[in-house]
């Protein structure tokens, strides 16, 4: 593996065009295990066909999110800190890269209506969750060496943009040419399924589980190759130590670091907001030219600016989202949707798609440029650490937000009253952030 000489930042050299291409196909590698398993694919056939019935199956799912958010939450910071002091990011990347291969591989045993094999795939799903996790955490912390701090949001951004694209291609491969219906034989795109999948034992949906394994060795190889890496400091037996005591001093420094300890409070509170509304799904496709113009924006503008436009097209969508009705949007009347007429001929139900495309375009720029602030206000020494307590305030209250939203709807009986709570979110996380220095 190649390795960067360190310098002072008046002589810094970066590596070439391959290297940052290579880097940025980590974000392709890791994506379709987000959006076929966690989100569109795998997670819902587990409720609906492997567990006994779809609420415990949407239970237990939940449990093993929670386990493993919990172990990535408690590590990160301290596994960031150990490689900060040993210098290398690859081995990291390649050990933690290895768990989601392994535990993602695994998923493919998750026979529908096979209550034994439950334990075993909620595993297999944990590992696979804290490998790419951690793995994401260490590749995050290779971006201050491959471009000037100048191009560091524009890099983020088309990172981002790029997992997007990788993503929805994926997506589009398993439902249209792999995941039939069991009733039909046919895939979305009326086609029998490749590789002579069964349907009636939901082998599309199962594969999901090797072909996210087999897309992240082929496309994060090349940053292996091509990417260099850090050089090394010490070994980890000694690093150990050494992560340790600076991680101790980190963690007390917050109060004296206020806009990094404001700017991570913040990320808590604006994350767990975009969470809870990315739950509700249909906007994930509008996040890839929004990621990609944000990189632009934050390079011009600086990642503050681009997270604070970001929470208020956001909280713009939410509170227009609240006033829509089937015969009135922001309160004016509108022609309702005919009965039996086309899909989405109704003026509220295209005011819904164009929200929904406008939550995917600010999504991507706010994840995106939350990494890049956190790049200009960590120690450079410390940058591994940093990105390990950035994951822990992203996941540690991830919770909060879905369950708030429930608990509400249900004693409101009301789903825009649960909404409502994001609203507190954005706002919350805007008065923190305009607080931080950048």
């Amino acid at each position: 593996m190649t390795t960067i000489e360190t310098s002072t930042d008046s002589a810094k050299t970066y590596p070439g065009r391959a290297a940052v291409v290579s880097w940025i196909f980590f974000d392709w590698a890791a994506q379709p295990y987000f959006t076929l398993i966690t989100t569109f694919v795998f997670a819902p056939y587990f409720a609906g066909f492997v567990a006994s019935d779809p609420a415990s199956g949407q239970a237990l799912w939940g449990f093993a999110t929670a386990a493993a958010g919990l172990a990535i939450a408690l590590l990160s910071p301290v596994l960031g800190a150990i490689a900060d002091a040993s210098g290398r990011r690859k081995p990291w990347i390649a050990g933690f890269g290895a768990l989601l291969v392994i535990g993602a591989s695994a998923m493919w045993i998750g026979k529908p209506g096979n209550p034994d094999v439950i334990p075993a795939l909620l595993l297999a799903y944990a590992i696979a969750s804290v490998g790419v996790e951690f793995a994401t955490v260490f590749n995050n912390a290779m971006m201050p060496t491959l471009v000037p701090p100048d191009k560091i949001g524009r890099l983020s951004g088309t990172g981002w943009a790029t997992g997007y694209v990788g993503g929805i291609l994926s997506l589009v491969l398993v439902l249209g040419f792999l995941a039939a219906n069991a009733e039909t034989g046919r895939t979305l795109f009326g086609l029998t399924p490749l590789f002579g999948l069964d349907p009636v034992t939901h082998a599309g949906d199962r594969i999901t589980g090797p072909l996210t394994a087999l897309w992240f060795v082929v496309f994060v190889t090349p940053m292996f190759l091509f990417t260099p890496d850090y050089p090394a400091k010490r070994p980890i037996r000694d690093a150990l130590g050494e992560g340790l005591r600076e991680l101790r001093e980190s963690l007390a420094s917050p109060p004296k670091q206020k806009s990094m300890a404001r700017f991570l409070l913040a990320n808590m509170i604006y994350t767990d907001g975009l969470v809870s509304l990315f739950a509700f799904g249909g906007i994930y496709a509008a996040g890839t030219f929004g990621a990609w113009l944000g990189g632009k924006l934050d390079d011009a503008l600086g990642p503050k600016r681009v997270i604070t436009g970001s929470l208020v097209i956001l909280l713009f969508a939410i509170v227009v989202i609240l006033t829509v009705n089937k015969d009135s949007i922001l309160f004016i009347p509108v022609a309702p949707p005919v009965a039996d007429g086309p899909l989405f001929a109704g003026a509220a139900e295209r005011a819904y798609i164009v929200l929904g495309c406008l939550i995917g375009a600010a999504g991507g720029p706010l994840q995106a440029a939350s990494r890049t602030l956190l790049i200009r206000l960590a120690p450079k020494d410390r940058i591994a650490q940093y990105f390990g307590l950035f994951a822990l305030t992203g996941k540690v209250t991830s919770f909060i937000g879905p369950l708030l939203i429930g608990a509400i709807t249900a004693a409101t009986a009301s789903q825009k009253a649960g909404m409502a709570v994001l609203v507190g979110f954005f706002v919350l996380g805007l008065a923190l952030l305009a607080r931080v220095r950048a």
